[in-house]
């Protein structure tokens, strides 16, 4: 390189100074980009060179548990040892399916690596089992992502190893054929590959898999439910959930966190057909590695997860409180199951969130109800028979209590009770009156099962309260019964 200097007066020293300044700029951006031509990404080991020392049997925990983080150590021979198991399990209260899983667990089971690991797969088909499988891991490079090579028959197991080259969060599912039979039926998980160094610390970890599910039954079907192909097919799901089954992440399984703690959820999405909207309301999700990958978001409310992709989730909890986790394809949360929940304890913090101030009255139209000169309010019909008053009720719950307990009664699991053989209703008529006057918050046992949330006091006449409920007892094996509007009224003064 060389530089042409001009002869200049001394007398120009404005000149001389401003040339001496770009002079340095230049060479001073120069010797950068010599520098620079050895920047530590560039002189980092390739990951199929990197070398590893000793070996371990991986730690494989079943969901919502993950591994202790990789760290810092460096790349090893790491031994996984994978089981297939068909069995029987619960998908709702009083459903049953025949899971086909890894290691007995819908995900199966999460793995850790690091990048330049040596795995060595051991998978192992259940002699009691029926049908051969076998694994691909999206983390893999190489034919099938290793299901070429893992195809196992009942009472077998097979060897094969690969490298781990590009870290990420990435799926892994078995691909028999049938596959999306396979998928469907709960063969999937996660394989987790840390770079170099390990990840960001934080307080908690989670392992969260949503998948869909086919059924010869409808949703909330009773008994042993088989697969169905043609729905499948139809992309037309019963369920879809997180973690197998209804409810695995709520009550006493929720996730647990405290006020000040950081929390990762590394997520996945089996499918086989379905996209996931996933969000967790109340929440912002300070980083989001994009579909598992390097590539970093920030302040997300909602991220999209394909089928067969994965997402690693990161956010502080600020305040206590329930925070519920979902599919924001919404009518899957609440009609479907993909509905789980992260309880949050600690101290509040009412500059972040107050909770409810005030509550009063709302009149759109001010104190007192705005009428025509001489219009008179129409009140509700009058029943003149139990089988005209059952007939107006059930006008009545399909405009106020349908979108909550569903047409035929049977609510929402772990969101709304079912009104259909309710023992809650049973038990106790006026109690039952009282609830749709004055509406009914915490928890309540329906049937067997724990719901807890929030019935508003609905405004309805006399007439249309008797109503409503008389059709709700003369109907879905309630105990026949009807409610008169002078009952209504003596609950109402009460």
């Amino acid at each position: 390189m060389s530089f042409i200097l001009y002869p200049i007066s001394s007398s120009n020293t404005y000149t001389m100074t401003r040339l001496k300044f770009l002079f340095c700029v230049f060479l001073s951006a120069w010797l950068l980009n010599a520098c620079s031509s050895s920047t530590p990404e560039q002189t980092k080991i390739p990951p199929t060179e990197i070398k590893v020392v000793g070996e371990s049997i991986a730690e494989l925990t079943s969901p919502p548990l993950v591994p202790k983080p990789i760290g810092n150590r460096e790349a090893t021979k790491l031994i996984v040892n994978m089981e297939i198991v068909e069995k029987e399990g619960t998908m709702a209260d009083g459903v049953k399916y025949l899971y086909w899983t890894f290691n007995g667990t819908v995900p199966g089971s999460f793995i850790r690596t690091r990048v330049g690991d040596e795995v060595e797969f051991h998978l192992k088909n259940h002699p009691n089992n029926k049908l051969p499988h076998n694994i691909d891991l999206h983390a893999v490079t190489g034919t099938g992502g290793g299901a070429a090579s893992s195809f196992v028959a009942p009472g077998h197991e097979v060897t094969f190893s690969f490298k781990v080259l590009n870290p990420g969060l990435f799926v892994y599912h078995c691909a028999t054929a049938p596959v999306a039979m396979h998928i469907a039926n709960g063969m999937y998980g996660l394989i987790l590959v840390e770079p170099e160094g390990g990840l960001p610390p934080v307080d908690k970890e989670y392992y969260i898999m949503q998948g869909d599910f086919y059924t010869k039954g409808k949703n909330g079907d009773p008994g042993l439910q088989p697969f169905d192909m043609q729905k499948a097919v139809d992309e037309r799901p019963d369920y879809v959930v997180f973690n197998g089954r209804v409810g695995s992440l709520t009550g006493d399984n929720s996730l647990k966190a405290k006020v000040g703690e950081t929390v990762r959820l590394f997520v996945g999405n089996g499918g086989p057909n379905m996209v996931s909207s996933f969000h967790v309301i109340g929440e912002i999700f300070d980083h989001v590695n994009v579909e598992g990958g390097g590539l970093v978001n920030h302040n997300v409310q909602t991220t999209l997860i394909p089928a067969g992709g994965a997402s690693i989730v990161d956010f502080k909890c600020e305040v206590p409180g329930t925070f519920v986790i979902v599919d924001h394809s919404i009518t899957r949360t609440f009609n479907k199951g993909s509905l789980g929940m992260l309880t949050v304890t600690g101290d509040e913090n009412k500059q972040i969130y107050s909770g409810k101030q005030t509550e009063g009255i709302y009149q759109p139209e001010g104190s007192t109800i705005q009428n025509m000169p001489g219009e008179k309010v129409p009140d509700a019909p009058k029943a003149t028979s139990h089988e005209e008053r059952v007939a107006l009720g059930k006008s009545v719950f399909a405009k106020t209590c349908q979108a909550c307990h569903q047409e035929n009664g049977q609510g929402i699991p772990n969101a709304f009770p079912p009104l259909a053989k309710s023992d809650f209703l049973n038990a106790d008529v006026n109690r039952a009156i009282g609830v749709v006057l004055h509406g009914k918050t915490g928890e309540v046992m329906v049937n067997g099962a724990k719901f807890n949330g929030v019935m508003p006091a609905q405004v309805l006449s006399d007439e249309e309260i008797a109503n409503v409920l008389t059709f709700v007892y003369s109907s879905w094996g309630n105990k026949k019964q009807e409610i008169k509007p002078a009952m209504v009224a003596s609950q109402r003064a009460h």
